[in-house]
């Protein structure tokens, strides 16, 4: 095995465990099921103050998991930190924000949590699922 293809497996292997370990702290939280985040949006009945402990938690490892990361000049399985460049507010961010987050309300659903919740596949979890891919592909035409 040569070098670059040790890198390219290191690489895969890194990016399967990582998103083990999400899908794992999803389950392990509950934050897979929709009734919990659902709970977290009613802020005007039953409201749940657990996933806002996850969120808190995703913060301060980022926050935490950044200022380490970036002590280093290159990441450890690329070349150069791929990190955005653009910083403008627009309509485009705003308007997918708005649609993300009309989309979670109505289903409970954020892609993360349902793609770790495939294990327990139900008609709304199907459904969400099939409708997030087809507006990933109507955004993906509209903005061609």
């Amino acid at each position: 095995m040569n070098q670059s293809s040790n890198h390219g497996w290191m690489k895969t292997a890194a990016g399967y465990a990582a998103g083990l370990l999400f899908g794992l702290g999803l389950a392990i939280s509950g934050m897979t099921d929709p009734a919990r985040v659902l709970g977290f949006l009613d802020l005007a009945g039953a409201w749940d103050p657990t996933l806002m402990f996850v969120l808190g938690g995703a913060v301060i490892t980022t926050f935490i998991g950044y200022r380490l990361v970036f002590k280093r000049s290159a990441p450890l399985l690329g070349g150069v930190f791929q990190l955005p460049t653009k910083r403008a507010l627009d309509a485009k961010l705003l308007g997918g924000a708005a649609l993300f987050g009309i989309g979670w309300g109505l289903s409970g659903y954020c892609p993360g949590p349902a793609i770790a919740s495939i294990g327990g596949l139900s008609l709304p979890l199907l459904a969400m699922l099939v409708t997030m891919v087809l507006g990933w592909f109507a955004a993906r035409r509209l903005s061609a």
